[in-house]
């Protein structure tokens, strides 16, 4: 009876399928020091709002605030951050990064596109 103790492998499955599975679990200093990571953007992102980091002029009618840009880096970091060790990314397949790099890139293009439709409007002009 040496049929009882086998484990039964799926279609697809090799014999590693059950290490690599295991193998991203992360330890707790990990997750403490992506806590740490997380808290000092946070303090961050608060102490920027309160400098004023001046102004880029493009245009005689277009000026871009540093404020906003810096938040937004601080807070695509931290977003970062999550997607790759609490929502374990890091360690997924090769498909959840592409769903993950196309749903990016998707989102880009649409941030894209409502940005130029903007500067080209004609404001006051009409």
């Amino acid at each position: 009876m040496s049929g009882e103790n086998e484990e039964v492998q799926l279609p697809g499955e090799d014999a590693h399928t059950e290490v690599e599975r295991a193998a991203h679990i992360i330890g707790p200093r990990v997750y403490v020091v992506i806590l740490l990571a997380l808290l000092a953007g946070t303090a961050l992102t608060v102490a920027a709002s309160f400098v004023d980091l001046g102004a880029w002029r493009l245009t005689p009618t277009l000026t871009i605030s540093w404020n906003p840009v810096v938040a937004l880096a601080i807070a695509s970091t931290n977003a970062v951050l999550v997607v790759l060790y609490f929502m374990h990314v890091r360690y997924s397949s090769k498909l959840t990064r592409l769903a993950i790099v196309a749903g990016i890139f998707m989102f880009l293009t649409l941030i894209l596109m409502t940005l130029s439709d903007y500067v080209s409007r004609a404001w006051g002009n009409w």
